[in-house]
């Protein structure tokens, strides 16, 4: 059973920057396509950017491009999500999820129903 786990979070004045980590555990030798979604009270849970098995490809939303960095390290089993120039509308719990995949450099869709596997969130809050 593949288990994810988030940290990263926190409370940070806006313009500053965090980097979310994503561990993985229980993986087969299946390729796993891993992606970030986030999500306030009342809201869908909104998809912000996915990474391949192989890391190669990636996908950012449009209100992310720029600001968030999708990487991986398959040594480690970790996916990493670089925030830069947080903005106060980014404040939401931010989900991790793993979508089991046949083609290594498939990136995933940002799109929740997709993955099988989630994490239990982390918290991220831009105020001032």
């Amino acid at each position: 059973q593949l288990q994810l786990v988030e940290s990263g979070g926190g409370l940070v004045q806006p313009g500053g920057s965090l980097r979310l980590s994503c561990a993985a555990s229980g993986f087969t030798s299946d390729y796993y396509a891993i992606g970030w979604f986030r999500q306030t009270p009342g809201k869908e849970r909104e998809g912000v950017s996915c990474i391949s098995s192989s890391g190669s490809t990636t996908i950012y939303a449009d209100s992310v491009k720029g600001r968030f960095t999708i990487s991986r390290d398959n040594a480690k089993n970790t996916v990493y999500l670089q925030i830069n120039s947080l903005k106060p509308e980014d404040t939401a719990v931010y989900y991790c999820a793993a979508d089991r995949v046949v083609n290594p450099w498939y990136p995933g869709r940002l799109s929740a129903h997709e993955y099988d596997y989630w994490g239990q969130g982390t918290q991220v809050t831009v105020s001032s």
